[in-house]
C-alpha cells in the first residue's frame, strides 16, 4: 500500500478500500454488528499509529491480527453470563460486504438468500467461541490451518481437530437441514 501520498493519505485510501471487508470479517467472526464495528476501529486506530511500520508489509493482514486479538482479549474479559442468546433475527452477517462478494450471490428469489443468511447466522451462533473463529478464518478468509493457528495461537493439531467438531455441528444444524430457495447446487 505503500504510495506516492503523505502517510495520512495513504491510510485513508487503505481504510476506504478495505474496511467493508474487515468489518465483514468482524461480522462473521463476532455474530454482533455494533461489536465488528468497534473491533475494527480499535485495531484500525493501532494500525493508524504504526502505519509507517506495517505500510509496506501486508496491512490487511496486520489490521485483521488486530481484528482477531481485540476479539480474543474482548471474549476473556466478559462475563461468563454475557453470551449472545443465539438469536439472529436481526443479525445480518452480509450487511456492508463489498460489491464483489454480493456479486457472487445470484438467486432466483431474493428472500430465499435472507433465509439462508439467517440459518447461517443461527448456526454460526451455536459454535463455541473458538469452533467459530477457526470456521470463519478457514472459510470466510480462506486461511490455510497453518495460518489459522498463527493468527488464534494455538496449534495445527488444535485447529484441525476444532474444525472437524465445528463442521460436525454445522452439518447436524437443523437450521441448515432443509432446502432454501434459490439456493445454488
Amino acid at each position: 500500500m505503500a504510495g506516492s501520498g503523505s502517510r495520512d493519505d495513504d491510510f485513508t485510501a487503505f481504510v476506504l478500500a478495505r474496511s467493508a471487508r474487515l468489518v465483514h470479517f468482524a461480522r462473521m467472526l463476532c455474530g454482533d454488528p455494533g461489536l465488528a464495528e468497534d473491533l475494527v476501529q480499535t485495531a484500525l486506530e493501532k494500525a493508524y499509529l504504526r502505519w509507517d511500520r506495517i505500510e509496506m508489509a501486508d496491512p490487511f493482514g496486520y489490521v485483521r491480527q488486530a481484528v482477531v486479538n481485540h476479539h480474543l482479549s474482548w471474549v476473556r474479559r466478559r462475563p461468563w453470563r454475557e453470551r449472545p442468546s443465539g438469536d439472529t433475527s436481526e443479525l445480518d452477517l452480509y450487511a456492508g460486504t463489498p460489491e464483489a462478494d454480493r456479486s457472487r450471490t445470484s438467486t432466483i428469489d431474493p428472500s430465499g438468500a435472507v433465509d439462508r443468511r439467517l440459518a447461517v447466522g443461527a448456526a454460526l451462533s451455536a459454535l463455541s467461541r473458538r469452533e467459530r473463529a477457526v470456521v470463519v478464518l478457514r472459510y470466510v478468509e480462506d486461511l490455510t490451518e497453518q495460518q489459522t493457528a498463527a493468527l488464534l495461537g494455538v496449534a495445527v493439531g488444535t485447529v484441525k481437530s476444532t474444525n472437524a467438531r465445528a463442521l460436525a455441528k454445522l452439518r447436524a444444524a437443523p437450521e441448515l437441514s432443509g432446502s432454501f430457495v434459490g439456493e445454488r447446487a
